[in-house]
């Protein structure tokens, strides 16, 4: 039996698109919604609150969830909306460059985190 990738590009799909669907709607709803109106206090989000918890180390491994599981989902599902689209021939260089891609914005985003 072949080995396979599937396991871990699955996972990091399944978990971008949890984060995607469930925990991004609701930073939308507190950032673009309640401050603006005044339901949630602006100082619930200033710079001093949002430093220390970058500076936090579980904040820091919130902060890469929330931009990189997402990041895996999206680079899945764009590969397989090419193939769809009919890049059937190109399955292998579509799988490394939209992985590629997100491995290296993973990185960048790792390397931002942590000089925070």
């Amino acid at each position: 039996m072949a080995k396979s990738n599937e396991p871990m590009v699955w996972s990091l799909f399944s978990a971008g698109g949890m984060i995607a669907a469930l925990v991004t709607p609701v930073l939308i709803l507190i950032t673009g919604i309640a401050i603006p109106l005044g339901i949630v206090g602006a100082d619930a989000i200033g710079f001093e609150r949002a430093q220390a918890f970058a500076a936090n180390p579980i904040g820091k491994l919130i902060l890469l969830a929330l931009v990189i599981l997402p990041l895996w989902h999206g680079a899945h599902r764009f590969r397989f909306a090419l193939i769809d689209l009919g890049l059937h021939g190109a399955k292998t260089a579509l799988g490394a460059t939209c992985y590629g891609f997100a491995l290296i914005c993973s990185v960048l985003a790792v390397v931002a985190v942590v000089q925070i």
